[in-house]
């Protein structure tokens, strides 16, 4: 999960730099999603973790 974040991140700012704002904004909108997602599930891993 955490692979994809970078991955769209990555997208973003390349697509940033070569002046393409709509795919930008998207990629980076995907990857703040994909980023909560991962710390959800990381905080529920954990947390499962410890009650064992």
């Amino acid at each position: 999960m955490l692979r994809w974040t970078i991955t769209f991140i990555i997208i973003a700012i390349i697509a940033g730099i070569l002046g393409f704002g709509g795919v930008a904004g998207a990629a980076a909108g995907i990857a703040k999603i994909l980023f909560f997602i991962f710390l959800v599930l990381f905080v529920l891993s954990l947390l499962r973790g410890a009650t064992r």
